[in-house]
């Protein structure tokens, strides 16, 4: 018999504004309120807000936390300044991807974890296990916070709203993150999301976090948004999504997600399935994410075959679908690298025919990022 679904403390609102409900990752969450393509749309111009509460949210700190982290990344995070935050990656011994995670420094000490809410209970299991493994290395405090809620605020117009809201936090550039006071309480904010527009994640006490939700859709530029427009967005924006683009068989190199290994890490050595790594980056690799424009015919879904011009099978598809932004389909995928390079000819089949596509750059979408201008 299977579990019964959990929910987020904002389950009430969700079914109150006639969103159609779905299980995901163990709970019950809005796929759609007004439908996929207006809800995609509205984020791309507007602001869209996203009940992330599933997510999975916790703190390290101690004197060990530094240590512990990189034990389990392949990220350099002792040059993580307070205020600022990171991508990663949680690796298992042959350096496949068991997940990956925000990393953070709102406050001066310790770090801040938001993690896939699919993995969490996997990760923090990872982590409890790493601190007992320990025992008498330096002290290490780990502490899961079940008690905060997590709101994603995306889109051009999420800074208007956060301005009038929280100006402090709409002072912050692209992976900068704070505490700061808000409706009361204290929130840990972050400027990143997973669509590619600007915008941020709001970690809130989950007692609370319904006034804040009432609160940002008072203003007229903030419309729900569900998982079905998540998906989308994410797509145009080259995001990859845990047991699509990457899970324990993937490395890092192959998921093109090299920016989560910074050299000085690579060059100590220290990373979980480090041969493997340094070989794959002198390039005994066979195959790596791409991008892929569709050219003719339906959507390529995940699970279609990837074929060169010539009809021979290099791959799959991992995620794909039409672009709401760009008015034809798109999708991601492995290919071996002889077949990677912008411009290159294939064919997806779909339902036993070929189609025509061309592989892209990454992002499909341009990002809307507030980045802090170069000096």
């Amino acid at each position: 018999m299977s579990e019964p679904l959990k929910s987020t403390p904002l389950e009430d609102r969700h079914v109150a504004l006639g969103a159609r409900m779905v299980p995901f990752a163990g709970y019950n969450m809005p796929v759609q309120y007004e439908g996929v393509l207006a809800e995609h749309k509205w984020t791309r111009t507007e602001a869209g807000l996203f009940d992330v509460s599933h997510m999975g949210q916790a703190r390290l700190n101690g004197e060990g936390a530094l240590a512990l982290l990189e034990s389990l990344t392949p990220t350099d995070f002792a040059t993580l300044a307070q205020g600022k935050q990171k991508y990663s990656l949680l690796l298992n011994d042959e350096g496949g991807i068991l997940d990956d995670w925000m990393v953070s420094r709102p406050q001066a000490e310790g770090f801040f974890l938001v993690v896939n809410a699919a993995c969490k209970e996997q990760d923090f299991d990872i982590i409890a296990e790493a601190i007992a493994d320990d025992e008498s290395g330096p002290d290490v405090e780990f502490e899961v916070l079940s008690d905060r809620a997590l709101l994603a605020l995306q889109g051009p117009k999420a800074k208007e709203v956060m301005a009038d809201l929280c100006p402090g936090a709409a002072q912050m550039y692209f992976m900068d993150c704070g505490a700061f006071e808000l409706l009361g309480e204290t929130a840990f904010i972050s400027r990143t999301g997973y669509t590619g527009e600007d915008g941020f994640e709001i970690s809130f006490p989950a007692e609370h976090v319904g006034e804040l939700w009432d609160r940002l859709l008072s203003y007229a530029q903030v419309k729900p948004i569900g998982l079905g427009a998540r998906d989308s967005l994410r797509l145009e924006a080259g995001m990859p999504l845990y047991g699509h683009e990457m899970d324990a068989g993937y490395t890092l190199v192959e998921a093109n997600l090299g920016f989560a290994m910074q050299k000085s890490r690579l060059e100590r050595g220290d990373i979980k399935g480090i041969d493997r790594i340094r070989a794959q980056k002198a390039g005994d690799l066979s195959r790596i994410r791409v991008a892929i424009r569709v050219l003719e015919g339906p959507p390529a879904r995940e699970g279609a075959k990837i074929l060169s011009a010539d009809g021979a099978e290099l791959g799959i598809v991992t995620s794909g679908g039409p672009s709401p932004s760009l008015g034809y389909s798109i999708a991601m995928g492995y290919v071996p690298p002889a077949f990677s390079a912008v411009g290159t000819a294939l064919k997806l089949e779909v339902r036993g025919k070929p189609y025509a596509a061309e592989i892209v750059s990454l992002p499909f979408v341009p990002n809307g990022y507030h980045r802090k201008p170069k000096a």
